[in-house]
Parts: C-alpha cells; sequence; structure tokens
C-alpha cells in the first residue's frame, strides 16, 4: 500500500531517538542532559504541528496513513493514521512532555539521565497509542508507555513510591491481560489484526456466529483494560496513590496523557467494534460515571493532601468523559473530547503548581500553607486562573467540554444530565475552599513568610499553560471543527441492524467568547427521530427512527466479493 510520508512516524519515534542521544551523554553532566532532553521534546513538539498544518478537517477516517508489512505469520501489520479523536490528544502529549521536563529541571537530582531517558520512552509510547491501527501494534504500544511509567513513580517518587507503583503495574496488567484475550479472540475470528478491515468484516455481517453474548463479553474485556486507566470507579482506588507519590513529571503526565488513554480507547476501539454491547451496557456504564462525577467531587472537597485533592477531582472529570462518550450523540461525545484536552492541560497545570509548592515547602498538606497571596502573588495568581479553567469558568477551556457534555447528555437522559451537573458545582466548592486555605489569610507558617515567588522559568511554564487555556475558551472551534467528521464516523461505524442513533445538529456550536451559547435545534431531525432515553428498556442511549419502530427491515451489507478473510478491504476506510 502507498504511503502518503513518513511523518507519523518521524514524530512517533524521535523521542526515543533524543533518549538514545541522551544516552551517550555522561552521566554527571546533568546540564547538558536535560538541555538535549528539552530540545528532543520542543523539536517534537513542533515536528507534531506539520501534522496539524497537513490535517484534513473534511476527512472522517485516518490521514497521512503507512501501512507496511510486520510480522507474516499471524499477520501483523506495522499500520498508523491520524484522524480528529487521536489528532489533538498526540499534540497534547507533545505540548505536555517539554512542559514536564522544565517541571524537573530543579526537581530532579538522582539519576537525572534515566529519568529524562525514561520520559523520551514514554512520549514514544504514548503517541503510538494514539496513531497505532493494527490491534497488536496497539498494544506493544499500550504495554511499552506503562514501563517507563512504572519507573519513574518507582525511583523517583516519594515515601510510599515502591507500594504505589506497585498498585500501578497490577492495575494496568490486569486491564492489559483481559484486552489480549479479547485482540486475540477477534484475530481467530476475522483472520486481521488491521482495525479498518475487523470493522468492515463486522459491518457486513462476515464474521460467523456473531451473536451479543460474544459482543458484550468482548466489549468487557476492552473497556476493563480502559475503565482501569480512566479511571472510572470503582476502578479509580490506584490514582490517588499513584498521582501523590509520582514526582511531578510524573504527574503532570499521567493526569495530562495516561488517563486520556482510556476514554480514546473507550471511542476508538469498544463503540466502533462493539456498537450493540454499547448500547446495551450504557444504562449501567452512565450510572457509573454519574457516580464517579459526584463521589469524586465529594471524596476531592475533604482531602488534607492538596495533591490529592487534585487527584479526586480527576476522578469526577473524567467520569463526565465518559458520560458525554455515551450519550452516543455528536455533541456529547464532542464535549467528551474537548474535555479530555482541557482537562489534560488544567489538570496538569494544578500538578505543576502542587510541584512548586512541594520543591519549597517538601509537603502538600494544604494546613502548611496559608497567606501565600503576600509570598507568593505570581504562583497564586496562577493557580487561581488554572482553578477557575477546572471549575468551569466561561472563557476558559473547562467550560466548553462540560457545557457540551452536559447539552449532549441531556439529549439522551435528563436524570444523568441533572446529577452530573451537580459535579460543576461541587468542584468549584472544593477548588475554592482549598485555594482559600491555601493563599488568603495570615501566614500561620514561619517558613511560609520567606518563601521565593515563581522565577523566570516557572512564570514562563504557567503562562504557556494559561495561554492554551485561553486559547481553546475563546477558540474552540479550531479543535471542534477537526473532531467532528470522526465523531460522526464513529457513530456510522456503530450502524449496525438493530441500533439507530440519531442525528444531532451537524455542526457543533462555538463555545468560548459568546457566553450565551446555545446549540440550536434541528427541527427536521426532531421530526424523524424518536428519542428512547438511557435504560429505558434496556436499550441504552439508542435512538430508533420510525422506520425501526414501523417494522422496516434495514438493508446490511454482505461480504460477497470472495475476499480471504485477514485481507484489508478496499473500503476499510
Amino acid at each position: 500500500m502507498e504511503t502518503q510520508s513518513y511523518l507519523l512516524t518521524v514524530v512517533t519515534f524521535f523521542p526515543a531517538l533524543g533518549a538514545v542521544a541522551v544516552l551517550f551523554l555522561n552521566r554527571d553532566d546533568h546540564a547538558w542532559i536535560r538541555r538535549l532532553a528539552l530540545v528532543a521534546s520542543a523539536a517534537e513538539f513542533a515536528l507534531s504541528l506539520l501534522i496539524l498544518r497537513a490535517f484534513n478537517p473534511a476527512a472522517p477516517s485516518y490521514q497521512m496513513e503507512e501501512h507496511r508489512q510486520w510480522i507474516t505469520s499471524p499477520p501483523i501489520h506495522y499500520h498508523l493514521g491520524i484522524d480528529g479523536i487521536s489528532l489533538f490528544l498526540v499534540l497534547l502529549t507533545t505540548f505536555l512532555t517539554p512542559i514536564a521536563i522544565l517541571a524537573s529541571w530543579k526537581g530532579i537530582h538522582a539519576r537525572v539521565k534515566e529519568f529524562h531517558v525514561m520520559l523520551l520512552v514514554l512520549e514514544t509510547g504514548m503517541i503510538g497509542v494514539f496513531l497505532a491501527w493494527d490491534l497488536f501494534l496497539f498494544f506493544v504500544f499500550w504495554e511499552v508507555m506503562l514501563v517507563p511509567m512504572y519507573f519513574l513513580i518507582g525511583v523517583w517518587g516519594h515515601e510510599r513510591r515502591i507500594y504505589a507503583a506497585i498498585k500501578f503495574v497490577l492495575f494496568t496488567m490486569a486491564g492489559s491481560v483481559l484486552m489480549l484475550v479479547a485482540i486475540l479472540y477477534l484475530y481467530t475470528q476475522t483472520g486481521t489484526f488491521d482495525v479498518s478491515a475487523i470493522h468492515s468484516y463486522l459491518q457486513a455481517g462476515a464474521v460467523p456466529n456473531w451473536t451479543l453474548n460474544k459482543e458484550i463479553w468482548l466489549f468487557l474485556a476492552f473497556f476493563a483494560a480502559f475503565a482501569i486507566k480512566v479511571p472510572l470507579f470503582p476502578l479509580h482506588t490506584w490514582l490517588p496513590d499513584a498521582h501523590v507519590e509520582a514526582p511531578t513529571a510524573g504527574s503532570v503526565i499521567l493526569a495530562g496523557v495516561l488517563l486520556k488513554m482510556g476514554t480514546y480507547g473507550i471511542l476508538r476501539f469498544c463503540l466502533p467494534l462493539f456498537p450493540r454491547a454499547s448500547v446495551e451496557l450504557a444504562p449501567w456504564i452512565g450510572i457509573l460515571a454519574v457516580i464517579a462525577v459526584i463521589y469524586g467531587a465529594l471524596v476531592a472537597m475533604v482531602q488534607p493532601d492538596f495533591k490529592k485533592l487534585v487527584a479526586y477531582s480527576s476522578v469526577s472529570h473524567m467520569g463526565m468523559v465518559v458520560l458525554g462518550i455515551f450519550a452516543f450523540n455528536v455533541i456529547g461525545m464532542q464535549g467528551a473530547m474537548f474535555q479530555m484536552l482541557a482537562h489534560g492541560v488544567s489538570t496538569g497545570g494544578l500538578f505543576l503548581v502542587a510541584g512548586m509548592l512541594y520543591d519549597r515547602r517538601h509537603t502538600h498538606l494544604i494546613a502548611e500553607f496559608g497567606g501565600l497571596a503576600k509570598p507568593m502573588p505570581r504562583i497564586s495568581a496562577f493557580l487561581l486562573f488554572i482553578s477557575l479553567s477546572s471549575i468551569g469558568l466561561p472563557m476558559l477551556n473547562g467550560f466548553v467540554g462540560e457545557f457540551l457534555i452536559l447539552n449532549g447528555t441531556f439529549l439522551a437522559n435528563k436524570a444523568w444530565a441533572a446529577f452530573a451537573a451537580t459535579g460543576v458545582i461541587l468542584s468549584a466548592v472544593y477548588l475554592l475552599w482549598a485555594y482559600q486555605r491555601v493563599v488568603f489569610g495570615a501566614v500561620t507558617k514561619e517558613k511560609n513568610e520567606s518563601l521565593p515567588d515563581a522565577d523566570a522559568r516557572e512564570r514562563g511554564i504557567l503562562a504557556a499553560v494559561c495561554v492554551v487555556i485561553l486559547l481553546m475558551g475563546v477558540a474552540s472551534p479550531l479543535i471542534t471543527t477537526r473532531t467532528e467528521a470522526s465523531v460522526q464516523h464513529v457513530l456510522k461505524l456503530m450502524e449496525r441492524p438493530g441500533v439507530y442513533f440519531a442525528r444531532p445538529p451537524a455542526k457543533v456550536p462555538a463555545v468560548g467568547a459568546d457566553r450565551s451559547v446555545r446549540p440550536k435545534e434541528n427541527a427536521e431531525a426532531r421530526a424523524h427521530t424518536q428519542v428512547r432515553p438511557c435504560g429505558a428498556g434496556g436499550t441504552g442511549a439508542a435512538l430508533q427512527p420510525p422506520s425501526a419502530a414501523s417494522g422496516q427491515a434495514s438493508s446490511t451489507p454482505t461480504a460477497t466479493d470472495g475476499r480471504p478473510r485477514g485481507a484489508a478491504p478496499t473500503e476499510a476506510r
């Protein structure tokens, strides 16, 4: 198959090349190790911007495809591609990695070379996860990403780092084993690991004895791996320990990118490969998502540790993302995509501030601070701005994603939207209360009176994060117009006999500068669809058109071209 370019390969493996270059430096030459790692990660970010420039927003499926045979038997391919769903997740990864390196500039003193090698290898694994279109290749990158994060927590973490690292690995590996079993079973049924080919076979009904029961079990195997990574209640218990014990760079990458791999996997694999199971189990998953939103916020409210508070806020915000995905409409899923990006930037910013406070006081306990507005006015101002974005203040990035998610969820299930909306209120409670205790009031600890404010490096880091937060808030169409076609394509791939979805308004409203944004109702679409709320009749968020309700048979294509199993069909995309 002809390839358009090798840009995706370059972007994927350039950080690994940088890691190899770092290995050749003298172990004690910390300054040049940091500089080389920073230059490599900054160059990687510049390369990823070339993808954005070459990306075609109108194309629904993957672009810049690279497809080569890797292993003959079984047929495993080196297959990379990018679409609107993975585009900005790649950019988020390449943006946060140099930020994480800068944040660790003065905080890491032991094994500096190994630390930066782990960060760069981790970046390669994360980007590979977002670009792989072969299930086996995806699994390889998924596991590659696990190893450096284990070492980042276990070697450079805090007091209970070994416990947190092992717990992180055990949870993730348990899900990975289930996903691997499901991948191998899909191969035995289709003869291929190629994602697009599997889509075509399943949509054409060319897989023999494909029953709803099988689909549900396969869905659960994939979903378990992704739900652990999100993490979705009640599989979240590894996250607070990992965040609290990880170094600042580890927490930024973990919250900013690794958690998004779970929701990315749900969008990429669970929904289009197993649509009937997705609809069947949507009521239960929606309940778990609502619980995560409220439970995460309530537990965050009572945390004495600032870093653990931010960790539980991630459980709440990622529950909102899962809710938007299982609304099964363009608005909700667009909101989920946007919220993934917004959460990665804003929560990454909160962990950056937490790391700066720790560098000065070597504690995360909120009670150890207070009155920091006087000795540290710049860091206090940055913390307020980032906290407001996480709360969902209009004009900032958090508002856009939450607004679209609640809007889309309301169309699918009003009760879900009502309960989830309380999470927005609770987020204001725990973040503003924490900010009040950390920043305002009198200085209660003598050590806090002479704490230095942000230096030039720290101001640059936080300013970059705040600029992205504001840009996403006032110019959201820069993102939504590039993700819309791919989200619609996911819904199209879910169209199987017995699974129907209404088409919401074709254009997602631009949310940002105008606070009175309201998505326009598509009267024609409403006139031709019958909305069944999630949880009604055990059908999840399925939206049934009148033709299906009146018993009209739906036409399903069948495989009649005599293709051998394992050969990618020409219309795979």
